[in-house]
């Protein structure tokens, strides 16, 4: 057995902690195969350090064809050797550790890869077999079977069913590449609890839950539709696929060996669910944490953003939760585009329509942007930042069609954003054939333009977004205390907050300048003359 370290901390180190998400094949590429590995990761913790972070999350690094961005996992237990090995997974635990960062890590349970052993096995034994019901399998309807068991799309496509060999058909809520396992199946739930010992004794901090909403699903009668979204979920948990009640039952057997651990065990669910469903998610009985994506998703603006914040906010201390505030990740489009689209904007359309001649304001956008990051560190709450986000990187719309690989896109005829665009390796240096993220190129076209937004043109630039971060996370960990929090005044452009100590927080969400409360102006997303906050701006103040 492998020496493992350890990390030390309070059980709840996770309340206040700044995470960064690293999608490993687009971070940084170390052995030149144009995808991002181990290696590489390791080789960029002191960068990482120097960002202030206290934990990285680890999108799937697990054997897979790729199907859906490695979220098709063929081997739970073990690394895509594109990106390493165990043993690497070892130093990296260890170089991390020991510069006290936490290591978060992906865990996708509601559906494997079609390449699993388990979904082999099912696809090689008869109908009725036992190893078939570790998946969802059902005969179709019409005469012959020929029809699917029922109308139920997935989230890729119009059809939730695909159809074997043998004519029966297996229940697929994403690609027909992931089918979806029974969760009634004892050996499914102890194979988990396996799966998580497994690497919570490698050292492991915490898990991020992919879809953690859906595991506990109702086929009877089967469902014939998929309510995708948390305003359409019920709220009394008797959907037949999502949020259901059963799913906390889980989660508690997995709070259980979680709680085995010292510091506990950490996990975050990832559940489009209603505000009042978030409770179940995070009870000391269950995950412990629930990504809040309401300010993602929120247009820019004071009163909108306030509505989010008090919601959030009353939330935590109703249920014990901790926020997690969130722009970005590898699933939309980076917020700093975002910020430049107009108002009320369908994304999916405008994308279809504009990726190759956007014609948007990115200098608008990256202000938002730095302006909505530095409002979010400083709530009660943790915060997550996504790889190269800290660089003010906008989305890569213009990628070619023939060198997309994201099935969303694919599998609905190009009529929904491709989230590829997110996914472009980030850029490192200002030259190079992979602005410095592997020797050979990348998996996915990056942009001419790219350099300008690297690490090393940004490194020890005054008033840069990398400088930016840094300083403001440095400052978060020296003033963040207890999870005070009052509103000082709110205006239909203008949130002012308050924080412990005196601490304050002001945003200008208009264009123009506003009044710059009396006190010393600690950070400023924006340059400032000290009289007055400039618009699309938030500075932090101690009065």
């Amino acid at each position: 057995m492998a020496h493992h370290t350890f990390l030390a901390g309070p059980d709840d180190w996770w309340r206040t902690a700044v995470v960064y998400q690293i999608y490993p094949r687009s971070f940084k590429d170390n052995d030149g195969d144009g995808i991002g590995d181990f290696r590489g990761i390791i080789g960029k913790a002191a960068y990482l350090k120097s960002l202030g972070v206290d934990a990285i999350w680890l999108s799937p690094f697990y054997p897979s064809e790729l199907a859906d961005g490695g979220y098709d996992v063929a081997n739970y237990r073990d690394v895509d050797p594109r990106i390493g090995s165990l043993e690497q997974f070892d130093e990296l635990i260890d170089e991390y550790h020991s510069l006290s960062i936490r290591v978060i890590v992906d865990i996708v349970p509601n559906h494997s890869s079609d390449q699993h052993p388990w979904f082999q096995e099912a696809l090689a034994a008869p109908p009725g077999s036992t190893t078939r019901d570790r998946y969802i399998f059902r005969d179709g309807r019409g005469e012959n079977g020929e029809l699917p068991p029922s109308d139920l799309a997935s989230h890729f496509s119009p059809l939730g069913w695909t159809q074997v060999r043998d004519g029966q058909w297996y229940m697929h809520l994403f690609a027909k590449e992931q089918p979806d396992f029974n969760w009634d199946n004892p050996e499914v739930r102890e194979d988990f609890k396996k799966t998580i010992r497994f690497w919570c004794n490698r050292g492991v901090d915490g898990f991020r839950v992919d879809v953690a909403h859906a595991l506990a699903k109702n086929l009877d009668p089967l469902p014939s539709h998929q309510s995708f979204g948390p305003d359409i979920i019920p709220e009394d948990g008797s959907d037949a696929l999502l949020d259901r009640n059963e799913v906390h039952e889980i989660y508690a057997e997995w709070r259980e060996i979680f709680n085995e651990y010292s510091p506990k065990r950490i996990a975050i669910a990832e559940a489009w669910v209603p505000h009042s469903r978030k409770h179940g998610y995070v009870s000391e009985t269950s995950l412990g944490q629930i990504f809040n994506f309401d300010i993602a998703v929120s247009r820019w603006g004071s009163d909108s953003y306030r509505k989010v914040i008090e919601d959030n906010i009353t939330f935590d201390r109703e249920s014990g939760n901790s926020s997690t505030w969130v722009f970005s990740n590898h699933d939309v489009i980076r917020h700093a585009t975002r910020f430049a689209l107009p108002p009320g904007t369908d994304e999916d359309e405008w994308y279809e329509k504009n990726r190759f001649n956007p014609g948007l304001d990115l200098a608008l956008g990256l202000r938002r942007a730095r302006a909505g990051t530095i409002l979010i560190l400083g709530l009660p709450g943790s915060t997550y930042i996504y790889q190269g986000e800290e660089l003010g990187l906008p989305e890569v719309l213009g990628i070619p069609d023939d060198q997309m690989q994201d099935p969303q896109w694919e599998l609905h005829n190009h009529e929904k954003k491709s989230r590829d665009g997110c996914r472009v390796p980030i850029p490192w240096t200002k030259e190079g054939s992979s602005f410095g993220f592997g020797p050979n190129g990348s998996h996915l076209p990056q942009p001419e333009w790219f350099g300008q937004y690297s690490v090393e043109a940004q490194e020890g630039v005054e008033g840069s977004t990398l400088e930016l971060y840094r300083e403001a996370i440095a400052l978060r960990h020296e003033l963040l205390g207890d999870n005070s929090f009052r509103w000082i005044h709110t205006d239909d452009k203008v949130l002012h907050y308050e924080r412990t100590g005196g601490w304050q927080v002001i945003t200008n969400f208009g264009d123009e300048p506003v009044p710059m409360p009396e006190g010393d102006v600690l950070i400023c997303s924006a340059k400032h003359d000290g009289t007055e906050l400039p618009g699309n701006a938030t500075a932090w103040l101690r009065a």
